[in-house]
């Protein structure tokens, strides 16, 4: 595996040696990894890999057998969900999940349940907005009644309401359109961009890859890759696993 570290300065997550099993199936083995402050990291793999164990491991919603995390200098191996929360993590889930007989108002909320700072709030929700002015648009309609594009939007935008040091992303490319993919990216790097932490899981590499300051590859429970974004990209073993070149 090729080893590669950040120069970036404070390291936001760190797994060391994760071990996870569903029963007896041993799940994620050994996983360790890291996520600096500032970046865009991902964790590329294909179907039934681990990587939403994985994801579901840093959140508290499965708990490792051996290992440790640590979020923000701090171990969180055996706090829960809601701890990890108020410390600052956030979550975009699978298929979204946002509340459907609710208003798009009411959804991006829920995302500020934690917050009294009504002035700040109300900047986040701004800026919810500038990034996605469809959402203002759509403001008093129910959830169940977007696209699933508008959709996707909006379980970003609630997870962008709790203000937090690091977003977690679970494959958001799932059940788009190409052309859905490719803006949700956009948005997605810009988020970054303007000063959140973001990982990601996902299995289109390509595209990744592609705003991804680094990378992490998870074959069978196990990193076999971590390399710089460019760097997987060029990688033969990745092109042939993941890019069926």
């Amino acid at each position: 595996m090729t080893e590669y570290s950040s120069n970036k300065g404070e390291v936001l997550l760190r797994l060391d040696s994760i071990n996870t099993y569903y029963d007896e199936i041993h799940i994620l083995q050994d996983v360790s990894l890291e996520v600096y402050a500032g970046e865009l990291v991902c964790l590329l793999g294909g179907n039934a890999c681990g990587k939403s164990t994985a994801l579901k491991t840093i959140l508290g919603l499965v708990k490792p057998a051996s290992g440790t995390i640590e979020f923000r200098g701090e171990d969180i191996t055996g706090t829960h969900t809601s701890y990890r929360v108020e410390r600052g993590m956030a979550v975009v889930p699978e298929n979204r999940r946002i509340f459907g007989d609710m208003s798009v108002e009411e959804n991006l909320m829920m995302g500020a349940y934690l917050r009294n700072d009504r002035s700040e709030i109300e900047k986040d929700r701004e800026r919810v907005f500038s990034l996605f002015p469809r959402l203002k648009e759509r403001l008093h309609q129910p959830g169940l009644t977007l696209s699933g594009g508008e959709q996707q939007m909006l379980a970003m935008g609630r997870a962008l309401m709790s203000r937090p040091r690091l977003l977690l992303m679970d494959e958001p490319s799932m059940g788009l359109a190409p052309i859905l993919v490719e803006q949700n990216f956009a948005i997605i790097q810009q988020i970054n961009e303007q000063g959140t932490t973001v990982f990601m899981v996902e299995q289109n590499a390509n595209i990744s890859l592609t705003i991804a300051d680094r990378g992490y590859v998870l074959q069978t429970g196990r990193i076999v890759l971590a390399d710089t974004a460019a760097n997987l990209l060029q990688d033969e073993k990745l092109k042939t696993a993941y890019l069926g070149q």
